[in-house]
């Protein structure tokens, strides 16, 4: 919602996608996007645009996904948006 603060319409989207033996999940928004100087720092630890964060949200994220053997990463457009895509092996029971 913080990254939409500046629009009268904010909207928030979440999906989800079988793809193979993974699971796509994508969060997009239609806020201001990341700025270039921003876009390398995003998933390091203490990285935050907020006066009361800590910078720790996405750098955990990436950690979780990442030993999860999974992937996580975002496209942006300054101005118009940014979706963040996580993909993660499905798990099979085994028989």
């Amino acid at each position: 919602m913080e990254a939409c603060q500046d629009k009268e319409k904010r909207v928030i989207s979440v999906s989800e996608e079988l793809k193979g033996d993974t699971i796509l999940v994508k969060v997009s928004d239609n806020g201001e996007g990341i700025p270039e100087e921003m876009k390398s720092k995003i998933f390091m630890p203490n990285f935050t645009t907020k006066s009361s964060g800590t910078g720790l949200g996405l750098a955990m994220s990436k950690t979780i996904v990442e030993q999860a053997r999974g992937r996580i990463w975002f496209e942006t457009i300054e101005g118009e948006g940014t979706i963040f895509f996580v993909e993660l092996p499905i798990l099979r029971a085994v028989e």
